[in-house]
C-alpha cells in the first residue's frame, strides 16, 4: 500500500506549478507508474537524493523502496524551474537535481531532512523554488501562451497556433522542445490526455456530444476521434488500457485518490476558447 495526497502549491508558485504531493510507500517496495503530463517534476525522497524527471513521452516505471517518503513538485508545462539545459536535453530523463543545480541541493536535501514532518519539507522546497524563480525572471511568454491554445477542449491545428502567436511552425517547434522539451504536436496529444483524465478524476459527466456518453464521451469531450482513439493513445501514453489505468472504472477514476489539486485548475482551462479555426 502506499499513501498519496496532493495539494495546491504555495500562491507565489501557482503560474508555473500545477501541483505538489506526499507520498508515503508501506513495508514492501512500491512500483509507480509516471505518465507523460507535459510538464517536469521533482521528486524529493526525505533524507535522500533529489531527482528532476524531465518531460515524458510514454510511461516511466520505478520501483519505490519500502517506508520511503516523498515529496514532489508537478510544473506546469513550460514552466520548469531553472535548468542549464534545454528540456529536450532531458526529455525521458531520470537526472539528479545536484547534477543541474550543483552545491545548493546538498543544503536543500539538509533542511528537508531536517524539518520536523515531510509537510514542512514541501514547505521548504517550495520556498527555495520561489527564490529561484524569482532569481531568473519570467518565463517565455510565448510558450505559455502556446501551452494555453494547445490545451484540448477547442482542437486547433498546430500551424493555427503559430499564426496565432505570429510566429512559423518551426520558431513555434524551437521554442516548445527548449522550454518544454516536446514538440507542439506531441504536447498536443499530452494535455489531450491529461484533459481526459482529468474528466474521468473529477467523476465528470460527459456532455453528449456526438450522442456518446460515459467513456466514449468524455473521450470525445476531451478532443478524440471516439473510444477507439482514446484506448491507443492511452496504450501509447501510458502502457496500459483505460480501464486498467482508471482502476478498473469505465469512465471514471477509481484509485482512491483525491486528485482534484491536480485536476481542478485543468479543468479551469475548460473556460477559455484562445483561438478559432
Amino acid at each position: 500500500m502506499t499513501a498519496y495526497v496532493e495539494r495546491p502549491p504555495v500562491p507565489e508558485l501557482a503560474g508555473v506549478v500545477r501541483t505538489v504531493w506526499l507520498q508515503r510507500t508501506g513495508d514492501a517496495p512500491y512500483v509507480q507508474r509516471h505518465l507523460p503530463t507535459g510538464g517536469v517534476e521533482i521528486h524529493f525522497p526525505v533524507g535522500g537524493r533529489p531527482q528532476l524527471l524531465g518531460p515524458l513521452t510514454g510511461p516511466r516505471i520505478e520501483v519505490i523502496p519500502a517506508r520511503t517518503t516523498i515529496v514532489g513538485v508537478r510544473f506546469r508545462p513550460g514552466a520548469a524551474p531553472p535548468l542549464p539545459a534545454g528540456l529536450d536535453e532531458l526529455a525521458d530523463q531520470h537526472v539528479g537535481l545536484a547534477d543541474l543545480w550543483g552545491r545548493a541541493v546538498d543544503r536543500l536535501v539538509e533542511t528537508v531532512a531536517l524539518a520536523a514532518t515531510p509537510e514542512l519539507g514541501l514547505v521548504a522546497l517550495q520556498a527555495h523554488l520561489v527564490q529561484e524563480f524569482r532569481r531568473v525572471g519570467g518565463l517565455d511568454p510565448l510558450v505559455g501562451e502556446a501551452v494555453q491554445v494547445l490545451m484540448p477542449w477547442d482542437p486547433v491545428g498546430v500551424d493555427a497556433v503559430a499564426a496565432h502567436l505570429a510566429l512559423s511552425a518551426s520558431q513555434l517547434r524551437r521554442r516548445c522542445l527548449q522550454a518544454v522539451g516536446m514538440s507542439p504536436k506531441v504536447l498536443q496529444r499530452t494535455l489531450r490526455f491529461q484533459g481526459f483524465l482529468a474528466l474521468a478524476q473529477s467523476g465528470a459527466i460527459a456532455t453528449g456530444r456526438r450522442g456518446a456518453d460515459g467513456m466514449a464521451g468524455l473521450a470525445v469531450d476531451a478532443g478524440y476521434a471516439d473510444q477507439a482513439h482514446l484506448s491507443r493513445e492511452c496504450l501509447r501514453l501510458t502502457g496500459v488500457t483505460p480501464r486498467q489505468l482508471l482502476g478498473g472504472d469505465l469512465d471514471r477514476c477509481a484509485c482512491g485518490h483525491d486528485h482534484s489539486a491536480s485536476y481542478a485548475p485543468f479543468l479551469a482551462t475548460r473556460r477559455r476558447s484562445l483561438v478559432r479555426v
